[in-house]
């Protein structure tokens, strides 16, 4: 076979409609387009859910209950079988899997799952480890080493003295 040879696939090439054409050529008249109308007119569009002034049905539909997808925690999956790629004895932190490219992304968090065979010993430090990643990783003399959760910032309480002194500069204006 030669460059010559070579051919799309039968189908994955189309000839451009063309429009406004004539009554016969299927496409003429109104192009497509029906008759009159906002739909008919260049350069309209219609946002998607919009009924023409009609309460949409997503508005219409109850809402109920609790979606936990902007609370979930989101880890970045890495295989064991990636963290060959250091060397016996290393100790593997996030800052080590991304400067080799195995946790980009904007996910801050990591978890170390066990697929694939770990030939190394590693001291893995994640935030989190999949029961069978823990066990090879000890298994081979490694150690795995959860990092802590950061605690959320406190807020302070205001005190009887600053409740009164807040209510004393709101009288003073």
């Amino acid at each position: 076979m030669r460059l010559h040879d070579l051919k799309p696939r039968p189908g994955a090439k189309h000839r451009r409609k063309r429009l406004g054409q004539g009554e016969s050529s299927g496409h003429g008249k109104t192009s497509g387009r029906g008759g009159k109308g906002q739909t008919a007119r260049s350069g309209s569009s219609i946002r998607i859910g919009f009924e023409g002034g009609q309460m949409p049905l997503i508005r219409r539909m109850p809402k109920r209950g609790f979606n936990n997808a902007n609370f979930a925690t989101r880890f970045v999956a890495v295989n064991l079988e990636s963290l060959n790629k250091f060397e016996n004895g290393a100790t593997v932190d996030a800052a080590a899997l991304q400067s080799i490219g195995l946790a980009n992304g904007p996910v801050k968090k990591i978890k170390i799952l066990g697929t694939g065979k770990l030939e190394k010993k590693l001291s893995v430090v994640a935030d989190a480890f999949s029961a069978s990643a823990r066990s090879k990783i000890e298994g081979l003399g490694g150690t795995c080493q959860v990092v802590a959760p950061k605690a959320p910032a406190e807020k302070v309480k205001k005190t009887e003295g600053a409740k009164k002194e807040q209510g004393k500069k709101v009288e003073g204006k």
